[in-house]
């Protein structure tokens, strides 16, 4: 269930004489998330602007191409399947992988991506679990660069090529050497279960890659093109060229990534970006000048209001309540785009993602006040609704909820904030979080459906409502090794009305994605996962 999104054709090619001339020496690439860590496989990691920036720092046995479909990283390694019945898969990474440290890549790298995200190890603050809770061993010899992974008897992950991709494998060497585990002590604490190992491992593993101005960069090396040189005081973090990457060099020697900014205009206006890859609509009506191409095109996440597991909206009927009054109508026709009601089949536009739009998602179809006031038995409600500003069309939902729902009794209040994200609901900061699948400002998706359905699964990190259904569970789980499109369509039309009177989440409309691009760039193409249009930008040429 691999996402697929309308082709891109190459952004810049009209901006270029020749594909011969000098490429300029640097790039500048503005994002719509914050760069907070280096490790993009944490919560606020994974709904950060960190996949944009890092898919070709950090580099994997796959990566998402401009439609959202995995390609092999020939550079990286090797995967083979060899036993279907259960599913066992080798992996061999190419004997030149290094770090820009010197130290080699190895399957020790591998076995740590499965403890942090297998949910056997819980003190590891993961966003997700998917395919990862399937692998059974990862039989890896400590320093080589080969290793077998075998998944659970009738536990054939469908989507296992969304695994050990880009941006999933952190080094585990830095984490050795910060705890003073030696050699390979990574994987020999994970194959022990060694609990106290274990949770200085995973203590680090969430901490120690956060991104800061004085950071070490002894402890951020790079396996891919590009390696991290710096961060400025604005948060925007500075690429160069990996002296140590054993592949094709890239064609832009400096690449500086930029979160998401208020001056985004007047920085466009002035020629200051040559690459914005933003949420369609969030930073309200860009004029472009002359020298830009823009593309929009739908993301494979879906824009929701994610509740929180605490406080005022801990309880279904106030959740209903609110669902009942928010005008999703009104809220999509301003983006120019039709209401989605998927919640499991997010990721991709097929013949049996409709099966979720059960008739229960009728009574939500329009803002009700009379049944939202009913709901809560005429108590008045406020509620906190926050996004990561500044978001022109985001602020323009909360303005459309707060008046649709103030004849219902319910007070809806704009929390937005530049740092808005999962912590803020996670720390019961706000009531509700508009964002895209996992609490992303950006894209969020994985490109995978049975990845992304994950975001509702009981223990799951990104299950920022912290959902929990036994039911809705084992739907996830089947949906996870299931191919058959009939088999698909019953379990989501079975798992449509459990949602919609459970209310974790209400689905508003397809994220749509905005790409800008200077007529002097050469190979932009953008993507709808959360990678964004940073998959390629090793091969990004702006023309001087």
């Amino acid at each position: 269930m691999t996402a697929v999104a309308a082709t891109l054709g190459l952004i810049g090619a009209l901006g270029l004489t020749s594909c011969a001339d000098e490429a300029a020496d640097s790039v500048a690439f503005a994002i719509d998330g914050v760069l907070v860590t280096y490790n993009t496989n944490t919560v606020v990691g994974a709904a950060s602007g960190g996949p944009q920036a890092f898919a070709r720092v950090l580099t994997g046995f796959n990566y998402h191409g401009p439609d959202g479909q995995v390609v092999s990283d020939h550079d990286f390694g090797m995967v083979s399947v060899v036993g279907r019945t259960p599913l066992v898969v080798d992996y061999e990474i190419k004997p030149e992988a290094v770090y820009s440290d010197g130290k080699p890549v190895t399957c020790d790298d591998m076995v740590l991506t499965w403890a942090a995200q297998s949910g056997r190890f819980p003190l590891f603050d993961a966003a997700s679990r998917a395919g990862y809770t399937d692998i059974a061993t990862v039989d890896c010899t400590p320093g080589q660069k080969r290793a077998r992974v075998s998944f659970a008897q009738d536990r054939a992950f469908i989507d296992y090529g969304q695994l050990f991709d880009a941006t999933s494998m952190m080094p585990s060497h830095v984490i050795a050497d910060e705890l003073g585990l030696g050699e390979g002590g990574v994987t020999r604490a994970v194959l022990d279960n060694d609990g106290p190992a274990l949770e200085g491992i995973a203590r680090v593993w969430n901490t120690t890659w956060n991104l800061t101005p004085d950071l070490d960069l002894k402890r951020f090396p790079s396996s891919g093109p590009y390696k991290l040189d710096s961060v400025s005081d604005d948060g925007a973090v500075v690429l160069v060229a990996n002296d140590k990457w054993w592949g094709t060099p890239p064609v832009t020697g400096r690449v500086t990534v930029y979160p998401r900014s208020a001056e985004l205009q007047d920085r466009v206006n002035e020629g200051a970006y040559d690459v914005v890859d933003i949420a369609a609509g969030s930073s309200g009506i860009l004029n472009l000048p002359d020298d830009y191409v823009r593309t929009d095109f739908a993301s494979a996440g879906v824009e929701q209001l994610i509740f929180a597991p605490a406080g005022l909206l801990a309880e279904v009927p106030a959740r209903r309540a609110l669902a009942l009054c928010t005008p999703r109508d009104v809220i999509a026709r301003n983006a120019e785009l039709p209401v989605v009601d998927l919640r499991l089949n997010t990721a991709t536009e097929d013949a049996y993602g409709s099966a979720e739009a059960t008739p229960e998602a009728g009574e939500f179809a329009v803002a009700n006040p009379d049944a939202a006031r009913a709901a809560l038995g005429n108590r008045p409600l406020t509620v906190r609704v926050g996004y990561q500003s500044p978001n022109a069309r985001l602020a323009a939902t909360v303005g459309a909820m707060a008046k649709s729902c103030a004849p219902a009794g319910i007070t809806v209040q704009d929390a937005a904030g530049p740092d808005t994200g999962p912590q803020a609901l996670r720390d019961n900061r706000i009531d509700v979080l508009i964002a895209s699948t996992g609490g992303a400002a950006g894209a969020g998706s994985s490109g995978s459906s049975a990845v992304d359905a994950y975001t509702l699964h009981s223990g799951n990190g990104n299950n920022l409502s912290r959902y929990s259904n036994g039911r809705i569970d084992g739907i996830i789980s089947t949906i996870a090794v299931t191919a058959d499109p009939k088999e698909l369509a019953r379990l989501l039309g079975e798992a449509g009305p459990i949602l919609w009177a459970d209310m974790p989440t209400l689905p508003l409309y397809r994220q749509q994605r905005t790409l800008l691009a200077s007529t002097k760039m050469y190979a932009v193409s953008g993507n709808p996962t959360r990678w964004g249009a940073g998959w390629n930008m090793d091969r990004w040429k702006l023309s001087e």
